[in-house]
């Protein structure tokens, strides 16, 4: 079963419709007892960095999220969601993220031209510099995705797994043992999106 983290923020519902059109039962919960029975988690976000790490604690999610990765088990974060595995972000000041994958987030306008519109809304091709990844699998280099964000993570080092040119490279995946991040979309990309949720689903199972 997959434990989608509900703190109020997020596609949830649409996200659980995903999980279960490839196959798998997902639950959206806050129920420690649940997550903690689960074999995959799933981190959405939407909205500002801090705003978001605001509810995660007030739901008290923060330290369950961090204990089951600690555990190993396979954990994905969304959009904001990926942003918050990070250290810290730089959006409206400066907060402390969930210190599971080195980094800091900042505002794409740091390394975007100006003539290309930020937030960059809509579909960008993969650059997967991890060929063998396990989120990647059976997805070609190129592959086209749904982004939605002005706040990229930076300063990945070895967990940079995928980019996508807006202009610049901007970090679009990362991992570092069982924890995955995707800046982009999967609920929202079509077939490679849900292919993509397929493969983290079945991490562990083969």
């Amino acid at each position: 079963m997959i434990a989608i983290i509900d703190y109020g923020v997020g596609n949830l519902f649409s996200l659980k419709s995903s999980v279960a059109a490839v196959g798998m039962e997902a639950c959206v919960t806050n129920d420690t007892r649940v997550i903690s029975e689960a074999d995959h988690i799933i981190l959405p976000g939407v909205g500002a960095f801090g705003d978001a790490m605001h509810k995660l604690k007030e739901a008290g999610m923060d330290e369950v999220v961090k204990n089951e990765a600690f555990k190993g088990k396979p954990l994905l974060g969304i959009c904001v969601g990926m942003q918050m595995l990070f250290d810290r972000d730089l959006e409206y000041g400066e907060h402390d993220g969930l210190g599971l994958i080195r980094g800091e987030v900042r505002y794409i306008g740091e390394v975007v031209p100006e003539e290309l519109k930020i937030p960059e809304i809509g579909w960008n091709s993969l650059r997967i510099l991890k060929p063998y990844s396990r989120l990647f699998r059976g997805i070609d280099n190129g592959a086209y995705v749904y982004f939605v964000h002005s706040y990229a993570a930076f300063d990945c080092g070895g967990s940079l797994s995928a980019v996508t040119d807006y202009g610049a490279d901007l970090t679009a995946a990362v991992e570092d043992g069982n924890i995955y991040g995707t800046q982009f979309h999967p609920e929202k990309s079509g077939a490679i999106g849900l292919r993509i949720l397929k493969n983290f689903c079945e991490i562990g199972v083969d």
